[in-house]
């Protein structure tokens, strides 16, 4: 599965995007968000705050309760304000 990050998630992970092997076990964004957690203490310091982190699954904006459903490609990043 291809996980893209953006802004401050990018930076405190310190990579814009990986290709992992994601456990059977792993069957939501929360899940993947947890498992991630367990990856590292950058990974940890990312997804501190997890209710403000945004997740898009193959480029449609989702919720953390979404199953990823053979998902290619998940993107996290920061909430986004426009004007």
């Amino acid at each position: 599965m291809k996980i893209l990050y953006f802004a401050w998630v990018r930076e405190k992970i310190g990579k814009s995007q990986e290709d992992l092997d994601v456990p059977n076990s792993v069957n939501t964004v929360a899940d993947l968000i947890t498992w991630l957690e367990s990856k590292g203490p950058e990974y940890q310091a990312a997804f501190e705050n997890k209710e403000t982190i945004n997740s898009a699954i193959n480029q449609t904006h989702v919720d953390h309760q979404t199953p990823l459903n053979n998902a290619s490609e998940i993107a996290f990043f920061p909430p986004v304000t426009g004007g």
